[in-house]
C-alpha cells in the first residue's frame, strides 16, 4: 500500500515505539540543503540517511501508520524564522512529540500534554532566531498523512511539495495575545552561549 521496498519497510517496520523511532532519527545527519531547498520523501530520507525536520517527521509519522498509529503532523509557525513540524503521537491521552532539529531545544517530547497548545508551549522558550528573539507565535490542528496518497509523500522521488502547501493552509492557533507577545524576554549571553550547541556540525562548502 505505501509502495516501499521489503528493505524499506523492515526498516521502518523495527522501529516499533517512539523512543525507537525518535532515536533513529536522532542517527539521520542533519540535512543542510546545499544543494537548494528539499522536501524529501521518506524513500529519499532512507536512502540518503540524512534530514531536516519536516523529513523527519515524514519519515516518523510513516514509522508510527506501519505499527497501526494515525501518522500525524503539527506545523509551528514563527516570524522572522523558520516553521517547526514534529510528529504527533499519543499516550494515555496524553500528547508527545518525535522531532527531527540539530539543536538543542526543540527535540523530543515526552507524551505528557494534555493539549497541542500545552505541547506547542513546551517548544515557545527555546524558539529563537539569530537576534535571541523568541518567535513561535502559532500551531497547527493535526495533519493526517492519510489525506495525501503515499506515492505524494512516502516514496516521491521529486519531493513531497505538496505536504508544505498543505500545512499551511492547516488552521492555525495563536499561542498568545499581543500583551503577553509584549512581555518577551530575549535570551541572555548564557543561553545564547548553550543554544549554540549543534548535533551535526554545517560542513564548509567547496
Amino acid at each position: 500500500m505505501l509502495g516501499l521496498s521489503r528493505s524499506e519497510f523492515a526498516t521502518l517496520r523495527r522501529l516499533r515505539t517512539p523512543e525507537k523511532i525518535q532515536a533513529f532519527i536522532y542517527g539521520l545527519r542533519q540535512n543542510f540543503e546545499l544543494q537548494g531547498e528539499s522536501c524529501n520523501s521518506v524513500r529519499t530520507v532512507l536512502r540518503e540517511r540524512r534530514a531536516h525536520c519536516i523529513e523527519g517527521a515524514m519519515l516518523g509519522a510513516c514509522a508510527l501508520w506501519i505499527h497501526g498509529e494515525p501518522p500525524l503532523l503539527l506545523d509551528m509557525q514563527a516570524v522572522h524564522d523558520f516553521d517547526h513540524v514534529v510528529t504527533l503521537f499519543r499516550r494515555n491521552g496524553c500528547w508527545g512529540a518525535i522531532s527531527k532539529t540539530n539543536g538543542i531545544g526543540l527535540r523530543w517530547r515526552d507524551p505528557v500534554y494534555r493539549s497541542l497548545r500545552e505541547l506547542a508551549m513546551s517548544y515557545l522558550h527555546e524558539y529563537y532566531n539569530k537576534r535571541d528573539h523568541i518567535t513561535l507565535r502559532t500551531y497547527s490542528r493535526p495533519y493526517d498523512l492519510r489525506r495525501m496518497k503515499p506515492a505524494d509523500w512516502v516514496t516521491a522521488e521529486d519531493g513531497a511539495w505538496d505536504l508544505i502547501d498543505n500545512l499551511e493552509a492547516t488552521r492555525h492557533y495563536a499561542l498568545m495575545n499581543r500583551a503577553r507577545l509584549r512581555s518577551l524576554v530575549r535570551r541572555d549571553p548564557f543561553e545564547r552561549h548553550f543554544g549554540a550547541l549543534l548535533q551535526y556540525r554545517k560542513p564548509r562548502k567547496r
